[in-house]
């Protein structure tokens, strides 16, 4: 009951998997100025961590966002047609020369993506030597396991033996632990696995403001005036808390030059 209230009206009762969701997600975003305020945040963290030189930067997953505003030449793509987008671009087959790339960025994206193994041997062969996938992800703490399991849409199973899953649908196929499974859980597998990358760093983020914020699913809950003061007190107290409660990361990969 309480899910079903708090659901965003121009979404709720919509497949998750039809395009419009995806554009009427932009319009939510724009529209809650508490939420453009996160999506600033995490794109500052993404536009800081492309490296200077040669090569071009793809977002995949761009349909909601406004990364473009953020990262100059940007090319964006979408998994299916929408308007407004560069290409249309399947992560797990991208149509892009060995090493023409110096970054891939994404917001929410890795967890969608049914065979993430594909998607790192194909991002191996178009990144090159020093480029890096930056992506802010969902991430698993004691916390965010009770928010995921109780009031989101979307499936969360941090005890799954395998990095893959059904791929029911570009969105509604989905495991938000992945990201915490691969590089926190199972990291010794990753780099066995693809040894030619470094896990760079992982910053934890936003225990509360994400889940004032609604997210692009639920109702807004917060005025944007309020954000910059829950953005210092996330700074203030969530370092003295235990276990480091968080719901999202900034996880930055860097492909190690070649010997």
């Amino acid at each position: 009951m309480l899910k079903k209230w708090l659901a965003h009206p121009l979404t709720r009762n919509l497949d998750l998997d039809d395009p419009r969701v995806t554009k009427l997600r932009q319009q939510v975003i724009r529209q809650d100025a508490f939420l453009s305020q996160i999506y600033v945040s995490w794109y500052t963290l993404l536009g800081n961590s492309i490296p200077p030189g040669v090569g071009q930067i793809v977002e995949l997953g761009s349909g909601a966002g406004f990364l473009s505003e953020h990262v100059p030449g940007l090319i964006t793509s979408e998994i299916f047609f929408l308007h407004g987008m560069s290409l249309i671009l399947d992560g797990q087959k991208m149509p892009f020369a060995k090493e023409s790339l110096k970054a891939i960025a994404m917001t929410n994206v890795l967890h969608h993506i049914p065979a993430p193994r594909q998607f790192f041997s194909e991002a191996t062969r178009v990144i090159r030597p020093g480029g890096v996938i930056s992506m802010i992800e969902p991430w698993a703490s004691p916390w965010s396991k009770l928010i995921y399991t109780s009031l989101h849409h979307e499936p969360f199973d941090p005890q799954s033996d395998t990095w893959e899953f059904p791929s029911s649908g570009p969105l509604s196929g989905a495991n938000m632990a992945l990201p915490w499974i691969m590089f926190h859980r199972d990291r010794g597998l990753f780099q066995q696995e693809f040894p030619g990358w470094r896990v760079e760093r992982i910053t934890p983020l936003m225990p509360i403001a994400y889940l004032l914020s609604g997210g692009v699913s639920l109702r807004q809950l917060m005025p944007g005036w309020s954000f910059r003061a829950v953005e210092r007190l996330e700074a203030l107290f969530t370092p003295l808390l235990p276990h480091r409660p968080a719901m999202f990361a900034h996880i930055l990969l860097v492909k190690s030059p070649e010997p």
